[in-house]
């Protein structure tokens, strides 16, 4: 049996940093494993109770093992969710091979078939009646679960620390990326050089984002593991946005042995 089939999804340690709950597996393929049964398990729980469930995906290369895993459980019933993103490059298509709507229309709707997914078009005509068009969206009801990640320089979705705001009044704003976050998409092989990269781009603000009723957070490899010790080891700031988990009660957070290599 290959290593996805046997791994056992358990976790080597688990410690609590302020309000934020950790847990720590041996590898990235155990760490996927077990968000997938936690989500789903999360998920059935929500449909058992109200019926319908909406839920937040990141995107990213640290995305893409949890999100094949969750898509082939096959034991939630994925008519009855509503899913959303949480980012977009600006005046990039659909069919652009960095775009987030590509992303998952490839790797989660076409598997998953949710009774909707709501996009955000990056290619917008008029980019400000996109964000309030988006945000009336994820308004509408309460958002169940967020499924989110942390990028190289430590932000939420496109929240990198100079634009970040804990007490953002928006939902959905658009921002300009900084070059550690360009970078990160470069290295990702998303774009050919930071100069490809487009230069503004939609994100869901932190405060919609810690909205979520719940938050499951995945942090898997070595190049996350400064953002992660920043996040979990230095003052709560905009510095590192991802710091702002620590005073989420309803938030876990999880890596692997990676990304928690530079912990105590």
């Amino acid at each position: 049996m290959s290593t996805s089939e046997t791994a056992s999804g358990v976790p080597i340690k688990a410690l609590q940093v302020d309000e934020l709950e950790v847990w720590i597996y041996p590898t990235q393929t155990e760490l996927s494993v077990s968000v997938a049964g936690e989500v789903s398990s999360y998920l059935n729980e929500v449909l058992e109770r109200q019926g319908s469930a909406r839920v937040i995906l990141a995107t990213g290369n640290s995305q893409i093992q949890f999100l094949e895993r969750l898509a082939h459980r096959g034991s939630v019933d994925w008519s009855r969710v509503t899913l959303f993103h949480m980012d977009e490059y600006l005046g990039i298509d659909c069919g652009h091979k960095a775009s987030f709507r590509r992303y998952l229309r490839e790797r989660v709707e076409s598997t998953l078939k949710p009774g909707a997914f709501h996009y955000i078009e990056g290619d917008a005509p008029q980019p400000l009646d996109e964000c309030a068009r988006y945000a009336d969206l994820l308004n509408e009801k309460p958002i169940d679960l967020c499924c989110l990640g942390i990028g190289e320089n430590g932000h939420l979705a496109f929240n990198d620390p100079p634009v970040a705001n804990f007490e953002d009044p928006l939902s959905v704003k658009l921002v300009k990326l900084d070059d550690a976050c360009k970078m990160q998409q470069v290295r990702e092989g998303h774009f050919p050089s930071l100069e490809a990269v487009p230069a503004y781009a939609y994100t869901l603000t932190i405060p919609a984002l810690c909205a979520a009723r719940r938050l499951i957070c995945l942090c898997p490899e070595t190049r996350k593991a400064r953002a992660v010790r920043t996040a979990l080891r230095e003052p709560i700031s905009t510095a590192c946005p991802a710091s702002i988990l620590r005073r989420q009660r309803h938030a876990m957070l999880l890596l692997d042995k990676d990304s928690a290599s530079l912990l105590d």
